[in-house]
């Protein structure tokens, strides 16, 4: 008998037995358990056995923590419950079975995104530093920023965007566009190019469409049929749309292509057939939902329903975002403020913002035993603070959807309360905490207080459902894998 026999053979009594287990594996400090019925587990009785120091249950895995020891205790385990193990990689893939369809999207969205995190965390902290020097009116009686007093700053802010252009206008299509087609066993090189045709120079902007006249959008003349030359700068939906299309394309093509000729034929087939799909039919599909939800934000700010809209607004902008149909707003933003001297749309983007790096603040607080994943937290609390939110969305609280959505609530309720009360801004541009120096002074307290509700609500909302979830344990259990791998090295 080996020293973990009583409490392994315990453990697999507890978890449901044997026919309840798809998949164990272990890591640094944890038995991963994938069970085909989650609710057999008798929790209070596993974290009350004398080797076990908790368990949570996270992305579908069943994790109970054992400590250093964990190694052990595994092989004991297995060898009780008559078992093999699976790699923490099989045991993953086996663990979809426990997610909804919509955890199964968010787990490949967070897959898809995580190998561009970092460049998205350094271009937020760019866009939002440069939103402070080029978009704050706080010099001249509040007539000047600080890059038209000075040509150091201005200096500056022009040569920040050189790489905030490339993270978010180029980087963010390319990027996401490679990552999908090596996740589905494609050719990463074809989908960095898919991912350029995207956001060619020849195109018009993304950012651009809204404010050009029909008649004046460049476009492909087939003779039988013209198609408008569109990009899609800083697009997320399209993109990936584009990519798995791209994916399955050369799926298709590998499969019935003779092997002499598949290097020529794979390739070319698949990518034309992809960028085609983008242009012809993806991309056009997506300006036409941009256009509908453009006229849906304008009639509701504007219509008899205000309070309503401004709640659902305020839930739904973050999401938008995500679709990269958020750009529409910024026609009506600007067509509000020429019409009516002020926007009450754009103060509930900024209050959208603030709430997003709420949501990671409590994700921060959460782990902060856990230096490893405050890297990545506090850099878009930062971000998102000023303004930029996808380091916070695409980081964090897209990765564990409940922060998301916790944001998305507290957005809602600040949104109410914006309209309820007219908040308007003089200008656009300015987001996150910063935005409040955008608003008419008379709008000044009210915003305030909005501001104090999305800093508020999606932080106590986010700790209260991840102390549920188990989010500290997990945190503290990866902190303990990571100073156990530090001391394995350090022998």
């Amino acid at each position: 008998m080996g020293k973990y026999a009583d409490d392994a053979t315990k453990l697999l009594e507890l978890v449901g037995g044997k026919d309840n287990i798809a998949a164990v594996s272990h890591c640094m400090t944890r038995m991963r358990f994938v069970l085909n019925d989650e609710s057999k587990a008798d929790v209070p009785g596993i974290e009350a056995l004398p080797s076990t120091k908790g368990s949570f249950t996270q992305a579908g895995q069943f994790q109970v923590i054992i400590g250093n020891d964990v190694k052990s205790y595994y092989a004991e385990f297995t060898e009780i419950a008559g078992i093999e193990g699976v790699s923490k990689d099989a045991a993953k893939a086996a663990a979809v079975q426990n997610q909804n369809p919509v955890q199964r999207a968010m787990t490949v969205i967070a897959e898809v995104f995580a190998p561009i995190i970092p460049a998205v965390i350094v271009g937020g902290l760019i866009l939002g530093f440069r939103n402070c020097i080029d978009s704050l009116y706080v010099f001249g009686d509040g007539t000047q920023t600080l890059v038209q007093l000075s040509q150091f700053w201005a200096g500056v802010d022009s040569f920040l965007w050189l790489i905030g252009e490339a993270v978010f206008h180029t980087g963010i299509p390319v990027g996401i566009c490679w990552s999908v087609t090596k996740k589905m066993g494609g050719t990463p090189m074809l989908g960095i190019v898919l991912g350029l045709t995207l956001i060619s120079g020849q195109l018009l902007n993304a950012y651009a469409v809204a404010g050009t006249p029909a008649d004046q959008i460049p476009h492909w003349d087939f003779g039988f049929a013209q198609v408008n030359m569109i990009g899609y700068q800083a697009q997320v939906i399209p993109a990936i749309l584009a990519a798995v299309t791209l994916g399955f394309l050369e799926r298709f093509f590998r499969k019935i292509t003779p092997e002499v000729v598949s290097m020529i034929v794979v390739p070319f087939c698949s990518l034309l057939l992809a960028v085609m799909a983008a242009h012809f039919v993806l991309g056009p599909i997506g300006w036409w939902l941009g256009s509908g939800v453009s006229a849906i934000i304008y009639a509701g700010i504007t219509g008899p329903f205000r309070a309503l809209f401004g709640a659902i607004f305020g839930a739904f902008y973050a999401p938008l975002v995500i679709t990269g149909l958020h750009h529409m707003s910024n026609a009506i933003d600007l067509q509000l403020i020429a019409d009516f001297g002020g926007t009450m749309l754009w103060p509930m983007i900024a209050l959208s913002n603030i709430a997003q790096g709420s949501a990671v603040l409590g994700m921060a607080y959460l782990q902060r035993s856990n230096d490893r994943d405050q890297q990545v937290n506090i850099p878009a609390i930062i971000s998102c603070y000023l303004g930029v939110t996808e380091p916070a969305m695409f980081g964090v609280n897209l990765k564990y959807t409940f922060p998301f959505v916790c944001a998305m609530i507290g957005s809602s309720l600040a949104g109410l309360l914006s309209v309820v009360t007219n908040c308007t801004a003089n200008a656009v541009g300015v987001g996150g905490l910063p935005g409040i120096l955008s608003m008419q002074p008379d709008s000044w307290a009210m915003f305030a207080v909005c501001m104090l509700i999305v800093l508020v609500v999606p932080f106590v909302l986010t700790v209260i459902v991840g102390s549920k979830k188990g989010i500290r344990e997990e945190a503290e259990a990866s902190a303990a894998e990571i100073r156990a791998e530090l001391a394995a090295q350090e022998k």
